[in-house]
């Protein structure tokens, strides 16, 4: 495969380094906002809605690709979301949205890999060590409204281990924990936890076998 031209090359600095200075703007506008200077300047192309009081923190090597408003990251009051170094935002198949409520936490651990998904906390979300969600998945840790008059909405944390992977269009409810190196068949609906080491898919998702170490997996 050919070098790019040099016209090709510096025309690419420039991009480069005119999102830097977009990012360097967008901190000003938003106090709460921390993105590591080893952080991809495509990040620029994020749309950022954060209240006076919320924090978002993005670590170094946490990379997207370089679509207008393709990420989305939209925290209320007391908020506080971290993306831990060497994230992956997918946004070539569809839009990632982040968005926590007032005093919510969500935690995406080191190397995880968010593919066109969608994460929405009340109370709190993490997801450990190299997870992967997949496309068109939705986790959401509250009943979003209340049933009826006598039955208010519910919250309760969602928490994915090291090594998890959720496949495409899947749905995971409020309080579920899934164990280290599970897997998560696609359009299941996770209601209750899984163990580690434990595939499980279905609606609502049970467990469907063992699987084993996925360190070396990405």
């Amino acid at each position: 495969m050919a070098s790019p031209s040099p016209a090709v090359v510096l025309m690419l600095k420039a991009i480069q380094a005119w999102d830097r200075l977009r990012l360097r703007a967008r901190s000003w506008q938003h106090p709460g906002l921390r993105i590591d200077p080893a952080a991809s300047s495509n990040l620029a192309a994020a749309h950022f809605d954060l209240a006076p009081t919320a924090v978002l923190e993005i670590g170094a090597g946490v990379t997207t690709e370089r679509r207008p408003a393709a990420l989305r990251f939209m925290l209320e009051a007391g908020a506080q979301v971290e993306v831990e170094a060497g994230t992956w935002l997918r946004t070539q198949v569809a839009d990632v949205v982040i968005w926590a409520g007032p005093d919510a936490r969500i935690r995406i651990g080191r190397e995880a890999f968010l593919n066109g998904c969608h994460l929405s906390a009340k109370s709190s979300l993490s997801l450990g060590y190299r997870t992967q969600v997949g496309y068109g998945s939705r986790l959401i840790d509250s009943d979003q409204h209340d049933l009826d008059n006598t039955r208010t909405e519910q919250s309760a944390p969602i928490v994915l281990g090291d090594h998890v992977w959720v496949a495409g269009d899947v749905t995971v409810l409020r309080g579920v924990q899934i164990g280290d190196h599970a897997v998560i068949g696609a359009r299941s609906l996770v209601t209750a936890d899984v163990p580690a080491h434990t595939l499980a898919f279905g609606i609502p998702a049970r467990p469907q076998g063992q699987i084993g170490d996925r360190s070396q997996t990405r």
